[in-house]
């Protein structure tokens, strides 16, 4: 699980000092914390594991293959129908 470490105090001294009240700045501390801390503890149900990535590569092994059949099956149509077009005008001149 990623842990991001916010420095609160640190935070709170700085508002302070610039002349921001001190129940004011700690509420603003905490709330900050509260936002860092909520948008990082649902990072890690976004990250991919090993076991994700081997699953893609096989799936995309599995397209590759079906592309190259598809591929393959239209150049194979493509002869075909070329030769008959050059044996049909072959024919008629």
């Amino acid at each position: 699980m990623t842990t991001i470490t916010f420095d609160t105090l640190s935070y709170f001294e700085k508002l302070t000092s610039a002349g921001m009240p001190e129940p004011l700045a700690k509420v603003q501390a905490d709330a900050l914390r509260e936002v860092i801390e909520s948008k990082f503890a649902n990072d890690d149900k976004n990250l991919a594991t090993k076991a994700d990535i081997n699953a893609l590569k096989a799936a995309m092994a599995e397209q590759k293959h079906e592309l190259l059949k598809w591929m393959l099956g239209i150049a194979l149509a493509q002869i075909g129908i070329m030769s008959a077009i050059l044996r049909a005008l072959s024919v008629i001149k």
